[in-house]
């Protein structure tokens, strides 16, 4: 069933390539498309040359909002470092995107806990040659403790892997239920504009996600599965004799993210700041991205070792790691009202149920061979000191 053309403008050669490849193959899955759209050697949106974050990009993260977010991460590090107590505590982060996450990690485990900085070990699991050059650079004042890995070759004895907004990036498969059978969405080249085909979906590991998920979309509904995501928590558990590992993304468990409500998914592309839902326009110099299942993630974790220690939103991690003794502090030190109230403005979109990151961004901690151990970030709001 073909499905009505967004608009669009693509002059790239990214595009031109995608449209030869739907061609000669009749059409391909949208996860095929996403992941050319965003990882393409020389094209895709990620491996190109370009401003991604900040404002001069296309999105914030939270490590792009303030360094207080990864000083309360750090802060996080420095207990799990204390529960390991192991001669050398090791860092993995993948998708750092320009190291602004590290830098601020490794600032603050510098000032706060030098004896830990002292014997850490830091490793950027980056793919894209642009994103390592430019953490390089913002991570000069480190260089001895940073190095870099490819996806395969990294492990952990005893630390803590991390990543931050890396998931939901990942490529998609694009799903509709119509009476009770499974659909696939299809992108095919149709007088030089990419199309969208609904497609009996023939891919047995599609119907075998869900099953194992147990949950499903609900009938008439678009969704998103992603199938690499299990794989690589079950890759990560392999990856980590004893250690922690933090996913902090934007998310929902499966019974909210296929939750009838949500007719349309939740695939959203992002460029300028502006965000939409159209991936066939301006394909490679927009970013493309969809909700992360957190139920998926902790049920993969766990077949692979790593249980659940804590799962929440992102405001509450950073409560309970001290976010509001922070702001107390930083605002003491502002020359003036004025600043002091620039800051509040800008920090709120770290904790703000709605309009900010606060409780769409979620926070998943997990543990392997590291028993059940009450985490810094579980603290309840009601134990929290304001100053």
């Amino acid at each position: 069933m073909m499905l009505q053309v967004p608009p669009q403008t693509n002059n790239s050669p990214l595009a031109a390539l995608l449209h030869q490849k739907a061609a000669a193959a009749g059409g391909i899955s949208f996860a095929d498309f996403m992941a050319v759209a965003l990882y393409h050697p020389q094209y895709g949106y990620y491996m190109a040359p370009r401003d991604r974050i900040g404002k001069s990009g296309d999105f914030f993260t939270s490590s792009s909002v303030n360094a207080l977010f990864g000083r309360l991460v750090a802060r996080q590090l420095i207990q799990m470092s204390g529960l390991l107590d192991s001669e050398t505590f090791e860092i993995v982060e993948q998708g750092g995107g320009e190291g602004h996450l590290a830098l601020d990690i490794l600032d603050a485990l510098a000032e706060e806990a030098p004896a830990l900085y002292a014997r850490l070990a830091y490793t950027l699991v980056e793919v894209s040659h642009d994103n390592r050059q430019r953490q390089a650079a913002t991570l000069a004042t480190h260089a001895g403790k940073v190095t870099w890995s490819d996806e395969s070759c990294w492990a952990i004895s005893s630390g803590c892997f991390l990543s931050n907004e890396l998931v939901d990036a990942f490529p998609v498969h694009v799903v509709e239920k119509h009476s009770g059978v499974l659909q696939e969405l299809f992108v095919v080249s149709s007088d030089g504009a990419f199309a969208e085909e609904l497609r009996m979906a023939t891919d047995p590991s599609l119907e075998e996600y869900f099953a194992w998920l147990g949950c499903a979309p609900t009938e008439g509904n678009r969704a998103e599965a992603n199938l690499a995501a299990p794989a690589w928590m079950r890759q990560v558990g392999g990856r980590i004799s004893r250690g922690f590992a933090m996913t902090i993304d934007y998310g929902y468990p499966a019974e909210e993210l296929y939750a009838p409500h949500r007719r349309a998914g939740t695939l959203m592309c992002y460029h300028r700041h502006q965000a939409d839902d159209n991936p066939y326009d301006r394909v490679g110099d927009k970013d493309i991205t969809a909700h992360v299942d957190f139920t998926a993630l902790r049920k993969a974790g766990s077949e692979a070792g790593l249980e659940t220690l804590w799962f929440g939103e992102q405001y509450r991690f950073l409560l309970g790691l001290g976010f509001f003794e922070e702001l107390v502090k930083l605002e003491a030190a502002a020359g003036n009202e004025q600043e002091a109230r620039a800051l509040r403005l800008t920090l709120k979109n770290l904790i703000m149920p709605e309009a900010g990151m606060g409780e769409t961004f979620k926070v998943l901690v997990q543990g392997k061979n590291v028993g059940t151990p009450e985490l810094l970030c579980s603290r309840s709001i009601g134990a929290i000191r304001c100053g």
